[in-house]
């Protein structure tokens, strides 16, 4: 006999999702890079791991989730590595926040493999980003006679980050010594003439140090994978009561009936 079919538990929400499977926690923004003052935000980032049951329904879980709290953005975590192997520079900042808030084995994992994401790729997806912001500020400066200043610095900072990263092999978020400089601009004390030659001599360099850079030319997509698809199997074999209706199908041999 057909067993009755039974109606499947509601998926959770994206929220949900955000709170009770997430697997890493960062702050980034001006915290994180070491140029925040009293009035800056803080901008948490976080990396959720869908349980493998939703995937098995019509509906897929999101590929990303904004909030609960204010200033908070998460990303399944298929997408992020998806990203980060595309060597996206938010994407790539995360995964090297000095400001970790939270990591299980999962996580943790994660983070041991960040230098399998790296590759010379940044040159290209840091640099293109970097100029397309330049063409944003400058437009600003024809139209206003100025730029939007703290867009500025954070356009000097990320071009020194992938030169910096071109030619060490390291991700460094934190600006350091050159918070005092960098925020010296965010005040506009620096002649837009000057930050424009800085910014042009950053990206020459970062050309420069492309040709030798000790990173491969690609990331290690096959050991992502393995780490995805390893961590998707455990989550299928997790009692969970989104995969309730399944288990029960299985165990009463309706797979396969007609």
């Amino acid at each position: 006999m057909r067993p009755q079919p039974s109606t499947p538990p509601a998926p959770p929400s994206p929220l949900a999702l955000v709170r009770d499977h997430t697997v890493y926690a960062c702050v980034m923004g001006s915290r994180a890079f070491g140029l925040a003052t009293d009035a800056s935000d803080t901008d948490r980032r976080g990396v959720f791991l869908a349980p493998t049951p939703l995937f098995w329904r019509f509906d897929k879980p999101p590929t990303h989730v904004e909030g609960p709290a204010e200033e908070q953005f998460s990303w399944e975590l298929e997408r992020f590595c998806e990203l980060a192997l595309r060597a996206n520079p938010n994407i790539l900042e995360c995964l090297h926040s000095p400001l970790v808030e939270y990591a299980d084995a999962t996580g943790r994992e994660l983070l041991d493999l960040r230098g399998a994401f790296l590759s010379r790729r940044v040159r290209e997806t840091f640099v293109r980003y970097a100029r397309g912001q330049h063409r944003k500020l400058a437009a600003d400066v024809r139209t206003h006679g100025a730029p939007r200043w703290k867009h500025a610095m954070h356009l000097l900072r990320l071009l020194t980050s992938v030169r910096d990263l071109l030619r060490t092999g390291t991700l460094t978020v934190d600006v350091g010594d050159l918070r005092e400089p960098l925020l010296a601009v965010k005040r506009g004390e620096v002649p837009w003439a000057e930050v424009e030659a800085r910014m042009t001599r950053l990206a020459a360099e970062a050309e420069e140090a492309a040709r030798r850079s000790p990173l491969p030319e690609e990331p290690d997509r096959r050991r992502v994978e393995d780490f995805l698809v390893r961590t998707r199997r455990a989550s299928a074999r997790q009692a969970d009561p989104y995969d309730e209706v399944v288990q029960g199908v299985v165990g009463t041999g309706g797979v396969g009936q007609v």
